[in-house]
């Protein structure tokens, strides 16, 4: 008999299976968007605005707690109502997707502050319709110059705690967000930054609409009291009480900022007195960036990683994220084992999904890092007799592989490294610690535009460090660095960290299909990869491919995994010698805005996990 597990996981494949509104199917050609502009009618059957999911923050989301809404005109989705509704309002008074984009993110500034902020960077792609390209807006954080190889090592040569290592001032890069939000307004978008800046000044103020703080913020402050300075206790856990859920949450020095920044442009925050306070918040915490490393810094713009699946090409961001490299290695690895076949949730499936992860991640600690310091073997990793190499590993016969070792994409890479020295399959130190939390937003507009943006300051509330008088946190981005020296992911001045940042856009017969991110660390990587095969391999709608349970694996690393997971994929893989986290947990929270290749129009998702909200215009 069926366990109640296998039950629910078999009713989830039959609604998959059946057209409904929770999205469409994948098994149909994309073409090029078409519009009905100025048609009442049309928006008016089709635009279902949602917001956040009824089951915020349950450990077991179903299909019909995802969020949904449809629109020919436009779509925003993000893990916060306020934060896509002032998105929306852009959409609507005729700003185009970067424009809401910029609009999210500082809107995400005020009331996710947890997660993201002017105080930290990220990994932006925008595809222009115009010019039928795509685009990766590089803002993530660097080193300041002052950063030194040793820096996280105490006196015996041995890495510094994590927690001390992540507080301190040298935890924290040169930021990249706004620098980011400017540069593509300029180049992409159709707005000025100042109305851009409004939504969330009035979020912020006094005066300004209330701000309550959900779960996810409450459970946020409650875990990271502790490391707040003195600055961010006065807003957070004013007289040394946390705020809880439903508690304003009001932030009139951040508003202030908000309106320099209005009047005065990016300039303050990079040359003024808003660098010359964020470098002494940093120094006085032992750091040594200076005003000087905040003047250098700019974005880069690149074109991003892509690799074929099936019939899509998935494009996500390249190095210094690892993502786009790791999450096409791993969609490499499986294609051939025709999951779709086995099942999305028996064993064999998972099994050959964890040990996929597993080496793919095992080559990401050896060989990754930022492209500007070092040579990653990109096109040996991808090459097909490596791929095979490595797929020999692999295979479900229910008996875990040994501890994972990368493999040597060297071997099968043109040319020879020209800025570091090739490994051997052993002895690589790949990344002492890579957690945190970020957050994921996706827009869309009527001329086609779409934006992907994954925007962190690390972990929750980053550093813990405020910047006294100007209000928004700063980030501790520098500890995705190897604490220990020697590997491609060392520390040097003016170098980015590794990421596991991963937005993503998707094309069929090269037109956008879908876009796609989340937040989450590592697990980012592992959580995007799933969603793209629920939805490319296995056939899965929209709420189901979102709703379904994931499971997370690095290389020799314990098994996260999501309440849902079948009991007995569980303890077939236990006992095949498979180690699972005592406990299940929740992994991401994925945005993704899909173009329904039929009716031409947006389908936008948000992911429960949080609280999720999605809406069309």
């Amino acid at each position: 008999m069926p366990t109640q597990d296998e039950s629910e996981a078999r009713s989830e494949r039959r609604q998959a299976d059946e057209p409904t509104a929770d999205g469409p199917r994948t098994d149909g050609g994309t073409r090029r968007r078409t519009f009905l502009k100025g048609s009442a009618a049309a928006l008016g059957a089709t635009a279902l605005p949602a917001g956040a999911a009824a089951a915020t923050g349950r450990d077991r989301p179903t299909p019909a707690d995802v969020p949904v809404a449809r629109s020919e005109e436009g779509m925003v989705s993000s893990l916060h109502p306020q934060a896509t509704a002032a998105g929306a309002e852009v959409l609507r008074s005729g700003g185009n997707a970067i424009d809401a984009a910029v609009a999210v993110q500082f809107a995400l500034n005020v009331v996710q502050p947890h997660t993201c902020g002017i105080g930290g960077g990220g990994f932006m792609v925008v595809y222009v319709a115009e010019e039928d390209e795509l685009y990766a807006v590089d803002n993530r954080e660097r080193a300041p110059f002052g950063a030194d190889p040793e820096m996280f090592l105490d006196d015996d040569g041995e890495a510094l705690p994590f927690q001390e290592r992540r507080t301190s001032g040298n935890s924290v890069g040169v930021p990249g967000t706004l620098r980011a939000a400017d540069v593509a307004l300029k180049r992409y978008g159709t707005m000025d930054l100042a109305p851009l800046v409004e939504p969330a000044i009035g979020l912020a103020g006094e005066d300004g609409p209330d701000v309550h703080v959900d779960a996810p913020l409450a459970e946020a402050i409650a875990g990271n009291a502790e490391v707040f300075n003195d600055a961010a206790s006065e807003v957070f856990a004013p007289d040394g009480h946390p705020l809880e859920e439903g508690d304003t949450l009001v932030q009139p020095d951040l508003a202030h900022t908000f309106r320099t920044i209005r009047d005065e442009g990016i300039g303050p925050f990079y040359k003024g007195d808003i660098a010359t306070a964020l470098a002494e918040t940093v120094q006085e915490a032992g750091g040594t960036m200076t005003p000087a490393d905040l003047a250098r810094y700019n974005v880069t713009i690149d074109h991003p990683e892509y690799a074929e699946f099936r019939d899509v090409t998935v494009r996500t961001q390249s190095l210094p994220s690892s993502g786009g490299l790791t999450i096409g290695q791993i969609l490499k690895l499986v294609e051939p084992f025709d999951l779709g076949e086995r099942g999305r949730y028996s064993p064999e499936t998972y099994e050959i999904l964890l040990e996929a992860f597993g080496l793919a991640f095992a080559d990401r600690g050896a060989y990754m890092g930022d492209k500007a310091f070092v040579d990653a073997p990109w096109q040996g990793l991808f090459d097909e007799e490596y791929l095979e190499t490595r797929r020999a590993h692999i295979s479900p016969d229910r008996h875990a592989l040994d501890t994972l070792e990368p493999g040597n994409p060297w071997d099968y890479q043109p040319g020879e490294p020209y800025r570091v020295t090739p490994v051997g399959p052993t002895g690589e130190r790949g990344p002492t610690r890579d957690s945190g939390q970020t957050t994921h937003f996706t827009t869309a507009d009527s001329e086609g535009n779409l934006v992907s943006w994954t925007s962190t300051i690390e972990q929750f509330f980053g550093s813990g460090l405020m910047v006294p008088e100007y209000g928004f946190m700063l980030n501790n981005e520098i500890t995705d660095f190897d604490a220990v020296p020697g590997g491609p992911n060392e520390v040097q001045p003016w170098k980015r960290p590794l990421s596991s940042t991963s937005p993503t856009i998707v094309f069929r017969d090269g037109k956008p299909l879908m876009t796609v991110g989340s937040p989450g660390g590592p697990t980012i990587i592992t959580t995007v990869a799933q969603v793209l095969l629920n939805v490319v391999e296995f056939g899965l709608g929209l709420r189901q491919a979102i709703a379904a349970p994931r499971v997370y694996k690095a290389a020799g690393d314990t098994i996260l995994y999501e309440a849902g997971l079948p009991r007995g994929t569980r303890t077939v893989l236990s006992r095949a010698g498979f180690e699972f986290a005592d406990e299940a947990t929740r992994l991401g929270n994925v945005q993704v805005i899909y173009v329904d290749p039929d009716s031409g129009e947006y389908v936008g998702v948000a992911d429960p996990r949080r609280e999720g909200a999605v809406e069309g215009i």
